[in-house]
């Protein structure tokens, strides 16, 4: 995927993801299933992931470089950078501390909602002012997959509200079946 193709896929993935939460009625934003995270959780897990993603990008890319290095191999494509994370999951990885949602009442809904909003238009912005090149030769540690370079954390962000997603929607229909 090209830097154009990453910032839509950013775009259509946050905002679908969005709009789904957003539209759940209050009792299922809050429903929780064999002690999954409600869809408010799952929220709030992704705010905190896109934080740190969002502030990387704000830094000056010499200032990426001096703090995390330089990448020593190519990026993975998108197929292989999913498929290393669902290996990490299948392994029993799991949120790390700094990325547990603590519980989310529905009255916080759409303040989140707007958060998150927020920070995906900035993330969507901040990746259009880092060339091709850079998306590869610089990287940030990610808790779970190591070192990944720009391009691969995007990749990552990319998916992972996805996976966040059908987890939410998931538990809500295990409820209802």
């Amino acid at each position: 995927m090209n830097k154009s193709e990453i910032q839509q896929r950013l775009r259509d993935n946050y905002f679908q993801f969005i709009k789904q939460i957003s539209d759940l009625q209050d009792s299922d934003f809050l429903l929780s299933n064999n002690g999954k995270w409600t869809a408010g959780q799952q929220l709030e897990h992704i705010i905190k992931s896109v934080r740190p993603v969002n502030l990387a990008f704000a830094l000056p890319t010499f200032m990426l470089s001096v703090l995390f290095g330089k990448a020593n191999r190519p990026s993975k494509n998108f197929d292989a950078l999913v498929e290393k994370y669902k290996q990490k999951l299948a392994a029993g990885g799991k949120a790390s501390a700094p990325f547990v949602p603590k519980p989310v009442a529905a009255s916080d809904k759409q303040k989140l909602a707007k958060r998150l909003r927020s920070l995906t238009n900035s993330l969507v912005k901040r990746t259009g002012s880092i060339s091709e090149t850079q998306l590869d030769s610089l990287i940030l540690p990610h808790p779970l997959l190591g070192k990944l370079t720009l391009r691969e954390m995007l990749y990552f962000t990319i998916y992972h509200v996805q996976h966040h997603e059908k987890q939410a929607l998931h538990n809500i229909q295990r409820v209802a079946q």
